[in-house]
């Protein structure tokens, strides 16, 4: 049995924050990994994804030439090289991030899929690994729902999509979230028929409603059909393709597709990893509890990442490292002082930090909000990017931002501002006194503030 000073159980982007700093301490690491080498965000999440929004965006800019006046003539998709382009910078990632890691004297990587045995000691296949400190990043995966028929249905979930080699004639999505969304937008630029079943009243529930409603609008622009209030009661398979059977109001409808994408949430993968052994709590959803440190019930041991359910994103995950290196090295970082920020990486994009104006309203606080439509942004109008709006929530007793929603071109980059300003405790009196670079979209950002009021 070997051990090891430190064991890092997964490899998404946790880990590397982790080993940044522990590999120079030259203490012994282990990394144990029993499926690709950087996890969710590199492989499956982020990178291909993202890279696959870039194509999306090219062929409909080049589809409105006639808007900027020019002429691209007939655009042809290449499903395959967009793939191979997308899978040239997932593996660039993952194999870079496998190099570093086997080519550092002080880091093992492990493979296979690791359970415990006890708090502190890990089973890896034959062998068997032992640690002074343990830290879980394991990530979260697909739920599956319990729809009568879907064993018997050829379904995908987004590992699946991203494998695809072929574009598929007709995409039917159930779930209206982020991941639903993104690919609905994705799929239907390179050429597919593409359908959202959602079974709320409305995409994206945890938004607000005009903003999800701007999202759906701007999706329908483009041919996304979308169903909302539909519970999907039965799916078949009918040769190549699958019949969604949806109650929509009392009504049934079946909704015909040649490929069938889940997209209705993701689960922690704690149910493998025998923390029964250990002591380690979890919570009724499976997600293990921590404390403002990452520390779970057993000392020593640290869930980082989506598997500690405090974040979803690979910048939390990032920073769920950075709190646990507080911790090990003296610093003073904990979750409770993080500012939720994320972006919705639909054209245009979403960027929000912070509180929406439901929960705002929902607090008991008074609070003052100002909106900006991009139609009013110049920089907006100058790039033909008029869709969307800015929203901006103030605490109007303490002048400081509550949070932001910025709904058009840039929003996911221009959000950081605010997320930046909160952190910092600026009030908005301070940030509007700001002299920004124009023609941005963030020049407007302090000049949207003077149209505070109260709601």
């Amino acid at each position: 049995m070997q051990t090891f000073d430190h064991i890092i159980l997964g490899s998404g982007q946790a880990t590397g924050t982790l080993l940044g700093k522990l590999i120079g301490t030259e203490d012994s690491i282990a990394v144990i990994e029993g499926g690709k080498v950087g996890g969710t965000c590199v492989n499956y999440g982020c990178t291909p994804t993202k890279t696959l929004v870039a194509s999306a965006k090219a062929i409909y800019v080049a589809k409105r030439g006639a808007f900027f006046g020019f002429e691209a003539g007939e655009i042809k998709v290449d499903f395959s090289r967009i793939m191979e382009r997308m899978n040239e910078v997932r593996n660039g990632s993952s194999n870079g991030l496998t190099n570093w890691m086997e080519s550092t004297p002080n880091v093992t990587l492990i493979r296979g899929w690791g359970k415990f045995e006890s708090a502190k000691r890990i089973r890896v296949g034959d062998e068997l690994v032992e640690g002074k400190n343990i830290y879980i990043n394991v990530g979260t995966s697909s739920f599956t729902p319990p729809i009568n028929g879907l064993d018997d249905v050829d379904w995908i979930d987004n590992a699946g999509l991203l494998d695809l080699q072929q574009l598929p004639q007709k995409l039917v999505i159930i779930g209206g979230g982020y991941i639903g969304v993104e690919f609905a937008q994705v799929f239907r630029r390179f050429g597919s028929e593409v359908t959202i079943i959602q079974r709320d009243e409305q995409l994206m529930p945890r938004e607000d409603a005009d903003v999800a409603n701007n999202v759906q609008q701007n999706l329908e622009e483009e041919g996304v059909r979308v169903i909302l209030n539909a519970n999907t009661t039965s799916v078949s398979q009918n040769g190549s393709e699958v019949n969604i059977t949806v109650e929509v109001n009392g009504e049934q409808e079946t909704v015909v597709g040649t490929k069938l994408l889940l997209a209705i949430g993701r689960r922690p993968n704690t149910s493998s990893l025998n923390l029964e052994a250990t002591g380690i709590a979890t919570n009724e959803r499976g997600f293990i509890t921590v404390d403002e440190s990452c520390r779970t019930s057993v000392d020593g041991v640290f869930a980082v990442g989506d598997v500690n359910g405090k974040g979803a994103f690979t910048h939390t995950s990032v920073n769920d490292a950075e709190i646990v290196l507080d911790y090990l090295f003296g610093g003073d970082r904990k979750l409770s002082t993080r500012n939720q920020v994320y972006g919705l990486f639909t054209d245009p994009p979403l960027g929000r930090v912070g509180i929406s104006e439901k929960e705002a309203k929902a607090s008991g606080k008074k609070v003052l909000m100002a909106t900006r439509t991009m139609s009013r942004i110049s920089r907006a109008k100058e790039m033909g990017e008029t869709k969307g709006f800015v929203k901006i929530l103030v605490d109007a007793d303490t002048d400081l931002f509550l949070g932001a929603s910025i709904l058009g071109v840039g929003g996911d980059e221009v959000i950081n501002m605010f997320a930046t300003a909160m952190q910092a405790g600026m009030t908005w009196n301070e940030y509007r006194k700001t002299v920004l670079v124009h023609p941005t979209v963030s020049e407007l950002m302090p000049w949207t503030l003077d149209a505070l009021k109260e709601i």
